[in-house]
């Protein structure tokens, strides 16, 4: 998975880095590294995309996100108007997770 900017993840890196030594030496070595860099990455993206993690990351983040908003857009909210807000967005984020677990292959 990108970060926002742009950049590689630490996986893509790696592979890339992998892809590169086998480039400039095509040795058996570099190609089974290689290999075994690739399979990682594509185990790791199958797996994520068969569970939906990377999907309960984005719901978690948005949650989050949600909450910070009302406090910032609302300095002078009481503790139970917060409350309220983060049970709400809790409630949301739990109905997203059991939609994805629902629709989940496991």
């Amino acid at each position: 998975m990108s970060s926002s900017g742009g950049e590689m993840s630490n996986g893509q890196l790696i592979q890339q880095v992998a892809l590169l030594r086998w480039l400039s030496s095509q040795t058996e070595e570099d190609r089974r590294m290689l290999a075994a860099v690739t399979g990682v990455q594509v185990g790791r993206e199958l797996l994520n995309r068969l569970t939906g993690q990377d999907k309960v990351e984005t719901y978690k983040r948005e949650c989050i996100l949600s909450i910070a908003d009302f406090v910032q857009k609302n300095p002078r909210a009481s503790q139970n108007q917060i409350n309220a807000e983060v049970e709400k967005n809790v409630v949301v984020f739990a109905a997203r997770v059991r939609a994805l677990e629902s629709t989940s292959m496991f």
